[in-house]
């Protein structure tokens, strides 16, 4: 599995972290026409589930897990 960070807004504070076995093209495919349609109609919002939801919904069988908060640091 490969962790992604996803950032589709100039907020850094609104990416996530996708890890899954999907590839960077196949999580580009589904994401960018969301984003794209949104920038070209603003009334067309979506958050990060509805993101995370397209790509369960594309790829059923593949392993999607996503966090959306800052890591906790562990520090030894």
């Amino acid at each position: 599995m490969t962790a992604y960070e996803i950032n589709t807004t100039a907020w850094e504070e609104e990416n996530f972290v996708l890890f899954t076995d999907l590839t960077e093209s196949q999580i580009v495919e589904v994401i960018t026409p969301i984003v794209m349609a949104e920038r070209r109609y603003p009334m067309m919002a979506y958050t990060n589930e509805t993101l995370i939801d397209r790509l369960i919904k594309a790829y059923p069988n593949n392993k999607i897990y996503t966090y959306q908060n800052s890591p906790k640091r562990i520090v030894i």
